[in-house]
């Protein structure tokens, strides 16, 4: 099993990460789940009575990602923060995509609470992973785009194992070789905050909301958390 680290570099940066690790082991993924299905429709419900709406820029949740991409280079209005991107898209069409039931499990946590959020199958994972400052010479294979190859820029914060970068402007896009599917058996989900101070208990809430998701449709499922102070947690 796969170990996630938090490099000093990044802690000492912001030292207010905690980072939820949710692992789930025995996914069944080609069967019906039933309670994402009703949770995903259940935040259209409410978008379109008018009793609520996905965090914007405007939100400290969403601005904390804005400025930390500024800090390593990224423009965050051309490059948005997956948890951005989504409430964007979901307040534009009303609908959030369906792409399989563990990647709209944690599609719908996410955009509920406002933290961004992303998977990885960990078949595919080659070695530990780290969340660490990409030195330039790293690859990237961006979900969806097989035969596109990307080079992170220096000091660009990234997700990498031990072969090529996992998600590039730390959780803007996923990577084709990890991403996850009906087919995928063991995952590590992650959720993630700038703000433990503010939002820790928010992401705790999250994390348990989503592994109540994938408990009924899996063997096994656990919630770590990386911190500065705990950056280290085994998959």
């Amino acid at each position: 099993m796969p170990a996630f680290h938090l490099t000093p570099a990044v802690a000492d940066a912001f030292p207010d990460t905690l980072i939820a690790l949710v692992t789930a082991t025995g996914l069944r993924g080609h069967e019906s789940w039933p309670h994402t299905a009703t949770a995903v429709e259940e935040l259209e419900r409410q978008l379109a009575d008018g009793i609520w709406q996905p965090a914007d820029e405007s939100d400290p949740r969403i601005e904390a990602w804005h400025t930390a991409y500024r800090s390593f280079g990224t423009n965050p209005r051309r490059i948005r923060p997956s948890v951005d991107a989504l409430g964007r898209r979901l307040a534009k069409k009303g609908t959030l995509p369906r792409i399989n039931p563990a990647v709209d499990s944690y599609n719908a946590v996410s955009i509920r609470h406002g933290l961004p959020a992303g998977a990885f199958d960990l078949a595919h994972v080659a070695g530990d992973v780290a969340i660490r400052h990409a030195d330039g010479t790293e690859s990237f294979t961006p979900l969806g785009e097989p035969d596109t190859v990307e080079h992170p820029k220096p000091g660009e914060i990234i997700y990498a194992d031990a072969t090529s970068v996992l998600t590039r402007h730390w959780n803007h896009r996923d990577a084709h070789r990890t991403r996850v599917t009906e087919d995928s058996t063991q995952v590590a989900f992650v959720l993630e905050t700038l703000r433990a101070t503010h939002d820790g208990d928010l992401l705790e809430v999250a994390a348990e909301e989503l592994q109540a998701l994938l408990a009924p449709q899996a063997a096994q499922t656990a919630v770590h958390y990386l911190s500065p102070a705990e950056p280290r947690a085994t998959a």
